[in-house]
């Protein structure tokens, strides 16, 4: 099918010159014959543009070179030869070195292609690698708790077996292997969701108020679902076991500078006086110190309803955090 669409271009080429040349002043011989050279060269390769190239050389010698219909050689045919010779030769060199290159170009894109593939696997093996882990040393604490006779040094234990395990659970869903940040209102549902599941407690209603198109950077990403999961486990644990229609709701509001993430619940059990800063309460005070890594705040209100609030600056980035400002028991 090439040599045919060859022989059928420099053949059209051929019928084309010979329809213009009577309007067609002397010393146009090839006019049509490059078009046809560079069009075989372009869509079937340098080897058919060769062979185009030598066909319409010839044909054009022997029609339109005078004398014409003869292979004579005298000077003015051996420079229109030549010239000719040139032009071709140069456009199917140019051709078939672009060819390569785009080749090339094709097969590199293929490879990183492939690459990233790859990448994308080996990070996933790697995060469920890590979910294992988490999981593992979140059952060897639960073993050693039942072995341990003083309540609170079991309830320290158990409560840290807790915290592991619910960062194994939700370990794969804070990287994105691609670095283009999370989602945040999928992020967040998927946390609420795993974190009330964790709890054994199917009744609570849930809510997840948040922007579309909202991302939450890589380096947020930690640091906002453990401050995140702690609200939500401390709503559970603290807010709601006997409230007749228990409900959290996650809203986000976001201005362009900041982000604030709200966990919501209908406890409303806080005491008037209450403040992060005065409680004794070891994830309250964890809760603080990861909002300070992402260079914002964090802070607990009562009422009709209770509020646990974090404020992060929208663009990534924070500031170094300080050590935990308390250890105690997780009261509200």
């Amino acid at each position: 099918m090439a040599w045919i669409a060859t022989i059928a271009a420099v053949g059209l080429a051929l019928w084309l010159r010979h329809a213009a040349d009577a309007t067609l002043p002397s010393g146009f011989p090839f006019l049509t014959f490059f078009p046809a050279v560079i069009l075989v060269s372009v869509l079937l390769g340098a080897r058919y543009g060769a062979v185009a190239a030598a066909l319409g050389g010839v044909l054009s010698w022997y029609y339109f070179i005078p004398p014409a219909y003869t292979f004579k050689l005298d000077a003015g045919s051996l420079a229109a030869m030549g010239f000719y010779a040139l032009v071709v030769v140069t456009d199917v060199l140019i051709i078939h070195w672009l060819q390569r290159a785009n080749g090339y170009l094709a097969a590199e894109r293929e490879r990183n292609a492939a690459l990233a593939h790859t990448r994308a696997l080996l990070f996933d093996e790697l995060q469920h690698r890590v979910s294992n882990n988490l999981q593992a040393v979140a059952g060897l604490l639960a073993l050693q708790r039942r072995r341990v006779t003083d309540p609170q040094a079991a309830a320290t234990l158990a409560e840290a077996s807790q915290r592991v395990a619910l960062i194994g659970r939700i370990s794969r869903r804070l990287y994105d292997s691609d670095e283009n940040g999370r989602d945040l209102a999928a992020f967040l549902t998927a946390l609420l969701d795993d974190v009330v599941e964790a709890n054994g407690r199917s009744d609570i209603a849930r809510r997840v108020d948040c922007p579309p198109d909202l991302k939450l950077s890589t380096e947020q990403a930690l640091p906002v679902a453990l401050v995140v999961a702690e609200s939500i486990a401390n709503a559970i644990e603290h807010g709601l076991p006997d409230h007749r229609a228990p409900a959290i709701a996650i809203e986000v509001l976001a201005d362009g500078r900041e982000i604030q993430i709200s966990v919501v619940d209908n406890g409303g059990t806080l005491p008037p006086d209450f403040t992060v800063e005065a409680t004794d309460s070891l994830g309250l005070s964890i809760a603080t110190m990861l909002a300070r890594q992402t260079g914002g705040s964090y802070a607990v209100t009562g009422g009709i309803e209770t509020r646990a609030c974090l404020v992060l600056p929208q663009a990534s980035g924070g500031h170094p955090a300080p050590p935990p400002i308390g250890k105690g028991s997780d009261d509200r």
